[in-house]
C-alpha cells in the first residue's frame, strides 16, 4: 500500500537514514561540527604579535668600509708615516704660514731668517750630547769665558717640563761642569728663577718657550750673550706630536723669535739648531 505524498520521506531524510543504516554517522558529525560553538579568541591571541627584524651580520668587508669612512686623526697619519728630520725650511715655512694672515707682504719678508744662522740639523742619528758636540765643538772655551749673570750661552727649547728633565739627563756627556738651569713653569715660580739668574752664572738653560718669554719680559733673562738656540724639533710625545705640532707651543715659539731672536740671527751673533 503506497503512502500518501505528505507521508513520503524527503530526499534529505532518505540520505540521513541511509547514512545511519551504514553505521558511519558521517552526517551526524557534520551536523555537530556545524552546530558546535566557535571558541572565542583569548586576549593573548587577540593582541598583535611583535615583529623583530633580523639584521644581517656585519662581514669583514663591511667593517673595513666603515673604518675607511672614519675621519683620520693626526696620530693615525703620523703612526704610519716614516719619521723625517726637521730642516730650516720647515721652520721658515711654519713662520710664513703663521703670520700670513696677520702681516702685510713687506712685514713677512722681514720675518725671514737668514740661511747663515742655521746650524746643521739632526739627521735622527744623534743623541743630544753628540749633536751638541757637533754644532758647538768649542763649548768648554765658551763656558769658561762666560761670566755674565742673567744670561746663558745656550738655550734648548722643548714642549714640556718632563721633556726638559729628560734632555738635562741626556746631556751629561756634553755639559761637563757647566751650570744648567731649568726654565719651565712646573713647581717653580718665575720670581724664584729671576733671583737664581741674578745670583749666579748659568751656562745652559733648558725649558719651555712660554716661561723663557716671561723671564725676558720681567728682565730676568738677557738674550744678547746667547750664542746657540736649539729646538727639540724631532721628538714626539705620546700622541706623536712634535713640539711645533702643538698650536700653543708654536705660537709661543714665534713670539719668542720676535722678542730678540730674529734680530740676533740677522746680526750673526746667534745660531739656530734643530735637534
Amino acid at each position: 500500500m503506497r503512502r500518501p505524498k505528505s507521508q513520503e520521506p524527503s530526499t534529505q531524510s532518505r540520505q540521513v537514514e541511509a547514512g545511519a543504516s551504514d553505521g558511519e554517522g558521517g552526517d551526524t558529525d557534520v551536523t555537530q561540527q556545524e552546530t558546535a560553538p566557535v571558541p572565542a579568541l583569548s586576549k593573548e591571541t587577540q593582541q598583535p604579535k611583535e615583529c623583530f627584524l633580523i639584521q644581517p651580520r656585519e662581514t669583514k668587508e663591511d667593517a673595513t668600509k666603515t673604518r675607511k669612512r672614519r675621519k683620520k686623526k693626526i696620530t693615525d697619519v703620523l703612526a704610519k708615516s716614516e719619521p723625517k728630520p726637521g730642516t730650516p725650511e720647515d721652520l721658515q715655512k711654519l713662520m710664513q704660514d703663521y703670520y700670513s694672515s696677520r702681516r702685510a707682504v713687506i712685514e713677512l719678508e722681514e720675518l725671514n731668517l737668514p740661511d747663515t744662522c742655521f746650524l746643521k740639523a739632526n739627521d735622527l742619528t744623534h743623541s743630544l750630547s753628540s749633536y751638541l758636540k757637533e754644532i758647538c765643538p768649542k763649548w768648554v772655551k765658551l763656558r769658561k769665558n762666560h761670566s755674565e749673570k742673567k744670561s746663558v750661552v745656550m738655550l734648548i727649547i722643548c714642549s714640556s717640563a718632563i721633556r726638559a728633565l729628560e734632555l738635562i739627563r741626556s746631556m751629561t756627556a756634553f755639559r761637563g761642569d757647566s751650570k744648567v738651569m731649568k726654565l719651565f713653569a712646573k713647581h717653580i715660580k718665575v720670581q724664584e728663577q729671576v733671583k737664581m739668574l741674578e745670583k749666579r752664572v748659568v751656562h745652559l738653560g733648558v725649558g719651555t718657550p712660554g716661561r723663557i718669554k716671561e723671564l725676558i719680559k720681567q728682565g730676568g733673562l738677557n738674550l744678547n750673550p746667547l750664542k746657540f738656540l736649539v729646538f727639540d724639533w724631532n721628538w714626539r710625545d705620546q700622541k706623536l706630536r712634535r713640539m711645533m705640532d702643538i698650536p700653543e707651543i708654536r705660537k709661543e715659539v714665534f713670539e719668542l723669535v720676535e722678542m730678540g731672536v730674529l734680530s740676533l740671527c740677522k746680526s750673526g751673533s746667534l745660531k739656530l739648531g734643530l735637534f
